[in-house]
């Protein structure tokens, strides 16, 4: 990775920028034409952004949960509005 991008990296991205920053590297390194030195480096950028991605919708998932509970509590399950539709458009057994 070059030290440009490396200056223009902000010290806390949004999910969406870190998820832009990743798609962005995997079509550099899809496209294959970087020296070795410089994929690993953005394969270890990527890794770093992709783990970053998984704690912040972990942490979104906690909350959402947490924003879930009944007045004991006790977490409330239910199906998004999509997941609903799905579910009758499916055949019975």
């Amino acid at each position: 990775m070059s030290n440009d991008t490396k200056d223009k990296e902000p010290q806390a991205r949004s999910f969406e920028s870190s998820l832009e920053a990743l798609e962005e590297i995997v079509g550099k390194l899809e496209h294959g034409d970087l020296a070795l030195e410089e994929s690993l480096e953005l394969f270890e950028h990527g890794i770093r952004l992709s783990r970053e991605c998984q704690e912040r919708l972990s942490q979104a998932e906690r909350r959402i949960e947490v924003l879930m509970r009944d007045q004991q509590g006790r977490p409330v399950v239910s199906a998004f509005e999509g997941d609903k539709e799905l579910l009758a458009d499916e055949p019975e057994d």
